[in-house]
């Protein structure tokens, strides 16, 4: 029991240790004075996770179609802005895309890369609603261990990113995802608008390349930045290295499962399609159509 006690003090030594190091502009700021704030919302979001799916065990799905065209559109232009933001303060204050250290000052131009930054994290607390929306559409085969990780985490570890380091070396990486995340969010809102839509929408599985060439992109850019010797924290750069692994993973795994390993599928489907065209032109329905044909489509908003 000392020595549990012992770990607790040190623990919470260290913390306060930290905070002596931590970027004084931002601490008044909302949900960063301290990080019960953070923490309360996203276990209130796994939480929910548990909940969710057994209120709506026995009950409807919602549709909720003009909300998420509404919440999807407006997702494209937070990113849009976050994206705007980082890249105008950034090349205002001529930052390098091979090594830029924080700058806690206040000039103008840091305090507004420190504020953009600020929205991603922000735009990640909102994005907690894609789980919501799955769940109250009862789409629970959406809500896969990789489109929790990536939620929870992406919202948890930005919030330590914002409070040491709202600057530097971080801008590069979520100027990048808010960009991507303007076309990922513009295709979950045009495929909420209906059928008449979705069939443009053919550009699906390249959204799930751009990311995986996203996380490869992160982890040349901070191998780089070590190999330099970047004045950034050299443990932010392992850490982000080893957190883009995981995600090539996961994402690799979900490329591979939705679009190559169904490929033999689909191919089988549409051979017994033809055999069905042809025993529905002989005058005779063999019930290989409405199985080939029948099924509904696959639900175009899947994660982000």
């Amino acid at each position: 029991m000392e020595i549990v006690t012992h770990l607790i003090n040190d623990t919470i030594e260290f913390y306060k240790w930290t905070l002596t190091i931590a970027d004084k502009r931002v601490e008044k700021w909302p949900l960063m004075d301290n990080p019960l704030p953070t923490l309360a919302i996203s276990t209130s979001y796994l939480l929910f996770l548990w909940l969710g799916p057994k209120y709506m065990k026995n009950r409807e799905p919602f549709q909720l179609r003009k909300t998420l065209i509404v919440y999807n559109f407006s997702m494209v232009f937070l990113n849009f802005f976050i994206f705007k933001e980082l890249f105008m303060a950034a090349r205002s204050a001529q930052y390098s895309y091979i090594c830029q250290p924080v700058d806690y000052s206040d000039d103008p131009n840091e305090v507004r890369v420190a504020g953009a930054l600020w929205w991603y994290f922000i735009s990640k607390g909102i994005e907690y609603l894609d789980t919501v929306f799955f769940i109250l559409r009862k789409k629970f085969n959406q809500v896969t261990f990789l489109h929790v990780y990536h939620h929870c985490s992406m919202f948890t570890l930005w919030w330590i990113g914002i409070k040491w380091v709202a600057g530097g070396q971080s801008f590069f990486g979520a100027h990048m995802n808010a960009l991507i995340h303007v076309l990922m969010y513009l295709y979950y809102g045009l495929a909420s608008c209906g059928p008449k839509i979705q069939k443009y929408l053919w550009w699906k599985k390249y959204l799930t390349i751009i990311q995986m060439v996203q996380f490869h992109v992160t982890i040349g850019h901070t191998a780089l930045s070590l190999y330099v010797n970047c004045d950034f924290p050299h443990w932010m750069h392992y850490s982000l290295i080893c957190y883009a692994i995981t995600f090539i993973v996961l994402f690799g795994n979900f490329y591979y499962q939705t679009y190559r390993r169904q490929q033999p599928a689909r191919r089988d489907a549409s051979s017994s399609s033809s055999k069905a065209g042809k025993a529905v032109s002989n005058g005779s329905l063999n019930g290989l159509s409405r199985a080939a044909n029948g099924a509904p489509p696959k639900d175009d908003y899947l994660f982000s």
